[in-house]
């Protein structure tokens, strides 16, 4: 015997329809595909220090390769949750840490983003974009915000302003007529014996609009050199794009302060991109000029008093390979005055100290790459 065919009634469908209505907001929310994404970046270099002695060595080095997941869920009315969890990958040893890189969990929509977890600073990320050599060996960050504190708390890296803050909370507002604001606080979670408060405060106004881009970011540091302290940085930036070439120039100051000095230090910074299709020509030049305040004080790569400035040139070339692939090389020195301790602020030599324990006092680093590049 066959078995009667099944017909929904006209009545059972109307009610189906009606079921997505009556069930509890984001039953049905959308959820994005889970997107894996990779940058491997890895350069063999020749580095030379000459000053105090002359050393040089060949070494495999690594470009902050990354490693994460991301992704989102609409919840309806426009607003969706987000999340990404990024680690570092080190691809000329196999280490790594599973989220030691922008990590967070957060919300967006037409009110904004607001989200927190271990993330960059608004004035870090205001201008990193403008130097074509981040985040390499070549990198700005030798002198534009005093070293790179690449996974920081408020007793870690506490002279760099150039840093992704552990235990922060962000908000950005939406894009107006090119218009954005980014705003971080860095909670005071640490409690150092001396009895400080450290906390972090950082901002960064944005402006892009076709060829033009320009901002103005200020962070300030309570209590990371001792109770009582503040210490501030500041950044204008300017950039625009000539066809195939885009200049920019950053001014910054920085200022530090704890019960054993204080330093101020003004710095700019010039880069220069020039695309002939899949071939790019880039330029990069920091100077730090001396810094002002106690004679001797010292903060990170900054020194107060006369002949503490430097200067760190860079030039290089790229080639694109494909959408994911290319291959680079570039050359890149600095310059310390007579009492200046600059350093390669990625791959460093040492803090303040050189090849074979020699102070970098004075000394001139050179260095060369050949490198490769591939995202997925």
């Amino acid at each position: 015997m066959s078995e009667r065919p099944y017909t929904m009634t006209p009545r059972l469908a109307r009610l189906l329809a009606l079921l997505p209505a009556c069930l509890p907001a984001g039953a049905l929310a959308q959820t994005d595909a889970l997107q894996i994404y990779a940058r491997l970046n890895l350069g063999l270099e020749a580095i030379e220090q000459s000053g105090a002695g002359r050393h040089d060595v060949t070494r495999l080095s690594n470009y902050r390769s990354v490693l994460g997941v991301r992704g989102g869920e609409a919840l309806g009315a426009g607003t969706r949750v987000l999340y990404q969890v990024e680690g570092t990958l080190s691809a000329d040893t196999g280490a790594g840490a599973i989220a030691a890189r922008d990590t967070r969990i957060g919300l967006e929509g037409p009110w904004g983003t607001l989200f927190a977890g271990n993330w960059t600073t608004p004035y870090n990320s205001a201008t990193s974009s403008l130097d074509p050599f981040y985040p390499t060996t070549a990198g700005y960050m030798s002198i534009m915000g005093n070293g790179s504190a690449s996974n920081a708390d408020n007793l870690t890296d506490t002279a760099s302003f150039d840093r992704r803050q552990r235990n922060s909370l962000h908000y950005w507002t939406p894009a107006w007529r090119g218009v954005s604001l980014r705003l971080a606080h860095g909670f005071n979670e640490e409690r150092p014996a001396n009895g400080a408060r450290p906390a972090l405060d950082s901002g960064a106004l944005l402006y892009e609009n076709g060829a033009l881009f320009a901002a103005v970011a200020h962070e300030r540091h309570r209590d990371y050199q001792g109770p009582g302290g503040t210490d501030r940085g500041t950044r204008l930036a300017l950039a625009y794009r000539f066809g195939a070439t885009r200049v920019a120039v950053i001014g910054e100051r920085l200022q530090y302060r704890s019960p054993g000095g204080a330093l101020r230090r003004d710095a700019w910074y010039l880069s220069a991109s020039h695309q002939m299709g899949a071939h790019a020509l880039r330029l990069g030049v920091a100077k730090a000029f001396d810094g002002k305040g106690d004679a001797g004080t010292r903060f990170g790569f900054a020194t107060a008093g006369p002949d503490t400035g430097a200067v760190h040139a860079t030039v290089g070339y790229d080639v694109a390979l494909s959408k994911r692939t290319s291959l680079f090389a570039f050359h890149t020195r600095i310059h310390n005055d007579a009492r200046a301790n600059v350093d390669f602020a990625i791959n460093g030599l040492g803090a303040g100290a050189g090849m074979d324990g020699d102070s970098l006092t004075g000394a001139r680093l050179r260095g060369t790459s050949l490198g490769i590049r591939h995202a997925f």
